[in-house]
């Protein structure tokens, strides 16, 4: 009785994560409450609570849950630890960040809500998860740095800029309705005033 009630428990919080994480991906932490997600999750409110003392916690926990499943290709890192230049080297990282990001669609519509929304809360959570990935990526980015073929102070700040490029495709594309995808365009762009 114990293993059915216990597995009953995991199917319930995850069913909970799962139902939570799609409401939030697309409406956001304010625009969605607990009363509405349990009730696309089948639940009682009081059963979300129990998981989950406030909403804060649950949201959080979806976020984590997202972040975790990110991995990073290994042919893409061997595309990018193969790379014969700084501007081929910082191609292949743009292209390891988008194709990431771009799996994880609901993810990126979290992140930025979150951004908006909670950031206090998310800087250390996504500095727990995504900061080892952030580091490999930095890691073949800076020997190009040090050669003074692409410009910039720090590999890690280049990095962070990819993956805002990625992140802010979305509102941006919305905003100026553009008719073709832009993300080549913005990354050529910012590349042109990276390479030296």
């Amino acid at each position: 009785m114990a293993g059915i009630t216990g597995s009953t428990r995991g199917g319930t919080e995850e069913r909970i994560l799962k139902t939570a994480a799609a409401l939030f991906a697309q409406f956001g932490y304010n625009g969605v409450s607990t009363r509405e997600i349990a009730g696309s999750a089948e639940v009682n409110e009081v059963t979300i609570y129990r998981h989950y003392p406030r909403k804060r916690d649950l949201y959080l926990a979806v976020l984590s849950a997202e972040v975790q499943r990110v991995h990073l290709s290994g042919e893409l890192l061997t595309h990018l630890a193969e790379a014969q230049s700084g501007r081929a080297a910082l191609a292949g990282a743009f292209d390891l960040i988008a194709t990431t990001l771009m799996r994880e669609p609901q993810l990126l519509r979290l992140l930025g809500f979150s951004a908006l929304e909670l950031s206090d809360e998310l800087d250390p959570l996504l500095r727990r998860h995504l900061g080892e990935q952030v580091e490999v990526i930095a890691r073949y980015l800076d020997p190009w740095i040090q050669r003074g073929e692409l410009r910039c102070a720090n590999a890690k700040t280049l990095v962070l800029t990819l993956i805002a490029i990625v992140l802010g495709r979305g509102p941006l594309h919305r905003v100026f309705n553009i008719g073709v995808d832009h993300l080549p365009a913005l990354f050529e762009a910012y590349a042109q005033s990276c390479v030296a």
